[in-house]
């Protein structure tokens, strides 16, 4: 892996991913919550397709934010954060990563072995991950929602308690290195 050693801190285009990432999730987790819950027979509406190219679209951003990564690395830790703090900042990141691929996986595997097309936005259909029907795939409908639910949501809700936990509780202006809102602000509070 790239090792940047500038103190400059994530790049434009880092910065961007991770942004473009959170709206994705957004849109995803809202019409996750809106749409029908899938069951045998369920039709594909037009929240379950777009919960599909949304599901797609992730899979797509994250690949390339992960190629992004591996070959630019990440800014060096800041002064004074004690090396469990970076590692376990490191761990997160790595769990959001996989989940970014596996939650999507798990969906299009599931709606494949509900023998639901899979398309991106109406303009192409995806292969079938495995069989409709298939024995031994019933489980990834489950396993995706509560992935998404728990544990996507979970290490979301912790990035940004360790940002706020930056800006409040240790004032560094730090904020999380991709919030260059905070970074360098004077702290009023």
């Amino acid at each position: 892996m790239a090792e940047r050693t500038e103190a400059a801190g994530y790049t434009g285009t880092a910065r961007s991913l991770h942004w473009l990432i959170l709206l994705l999730l957004i849109i995803q987790f809202t019409i996750g919550w809106l749409m029908p819950d899938i069951k045998r027979d369920t039709p594909v509406t037009t929240l379950i397709g777009l919960h599909f190219s949304f599901g797609i679209l992730i899979l797509v951003i994250a690949v390339i934010r992960l190629v992004y990564r591996l070959t630019h690395g990440e800014p060096r830790p800041e002064d004074g954060v004690p090396p469990w703090q970076t590692a376990s900042a490191r761990i997160i990141h790595w769990l959001l990563y996989l989940l970014l691929f596996l939650v999507p996986v798990l969906g299009w595997m599931n709606a494949s072995w509900r023998g639901m097309p899979v398309t991106a936005f109406g303009l192409f259909q995806m292969p079938r991950l495995v069989a409709a029907h298939a024995n031994g795939w019933g489980w990834t409908g489950g396993v995706h929602m509560l992935l998404a639910d728990y544990a996507i949501l979970g290490l979301v809700g912790l990035h940004v308690l360790v940002a706020l936990y930056h800006y409040f509780v240790r004032r560094d202006g730090y904020c999380g290195e991709c919030c260059r809102v905070c970074e360098g602000a004077e702290l009023d509070t």
